[in-house]
């Protein structure tokens, strides 16, 4: 009898060790957070632009006028200029983006110091009147520039974001022109200043680091078209019947890099 109940003890131990087993916490690891990229930021950023205008001072033969008719094509061929300007740019960023699944649209705008700034210079002979000469004179500036584009993308993981981006361009262009000659001697001068709403488009890639921060690095086209004015102010001469007519156009290529902090990160 002793021996039995000493074997019913034994049972009685075993079984209940095994219940307290089985009524231990459980832990698991908890999945990693997946990074939302919906939600409002700001940022800024730097990098270069690389842009070109084309300024271009023409006139027309009229009778009676100012100009012979082979002065005409002599002028509006040194009147057709080109130059090129770089420089540093930089500004700050803010948008709002939304996660659909893989897919992420988003609405964009920045300002940034542009810092486009050139000038260029042409002298030709009369070809009735050797050896008097004329010069034309362009310069063309635009400080700052602003582009307001939406962005559509892709996740190529939940961090990284390839897109695309294209909307309006915004600057102010300034552009001066400045005609002189050896034959009376005649002036004529010329200004345009514009705000000229173009378009721009680009793409990029951005990298999500985590806590709402980001890093991006993109690409933008930008071409703010061409501003035209006309004059008749030329100066010293016989008569000012002659119409001058000024334009300017503006194209840049922009390659930037950025950080964005995203709220609700």
């Amino acid at each position: 009898m002793k021996k039995l109940l000493l074997a019913l003890a034994a049972v009685t131990a075993i079984t209940g060790s095994a219940s307290a087993a089985d009524l231990a916490p459980v832990y698991t690891k908890a999945p990693a957070a997946v990074y939302s990229w919906t939600g409002f930021y700001v940022g800024g950023n730097a990098g270069g632009q690389w842009g070109s205008s084309d300024p271009s001072t023409s006139t027309i033969y009229a009778s009676p006028g100012y100009f012979g008719s082979t002065s005409v094509p002599a002028i509006n061929a040194v009147g057709a200029q080109h130059i090129n300007s770089s420089s540093v740019t930089g500004g700050f960023t803010a948008g709002y983006n939304w996660q659909v699944n893989n897919a992420v649209f988003g609405l964009e705008g920045d300002i940034n110091y542009f810092g486009f700034k050139g000038s260029s210079s042409g002298t030709g002979t009369y070809p009735c009147c050797a050896p008097d000469t004329f010069t034309v004179n362009s310069s063309v500036s635009a400080d700052w520039l602003a582009t307001i584009r939406g962005r559509i993308g892709f996740l190529a993981t939940p961090n990284w974001l390839l897109y695309a981006t294209g909307g309006a361009a915004i600057a102010d262009v300034k552009a001066n022109f400045n005609f002189t000659e050896t034959f009376y001697p005649a002036t004529e001068s010329g200004t345009i200043r514009d705000t000229r709403v173009g378009w721009t488009a680009g793409v990029g890639g951005e990298y999500a680091v985590g806590n709402g921060w980001s890093l991006k690095a993109e690409y933008l086209y930008v071409d703010l078209g061409r501003a035209t004015t006309t004059s008749t102010n030329i100066t010293g001469a016989s008569t000012s019947s002659n119409v001058f007519t000024h334009s300017v156009d503006l194209k840049s290529n922009i390659v930037r890099v950025g950080v964005n902090y995203k709220f609700g990160g």
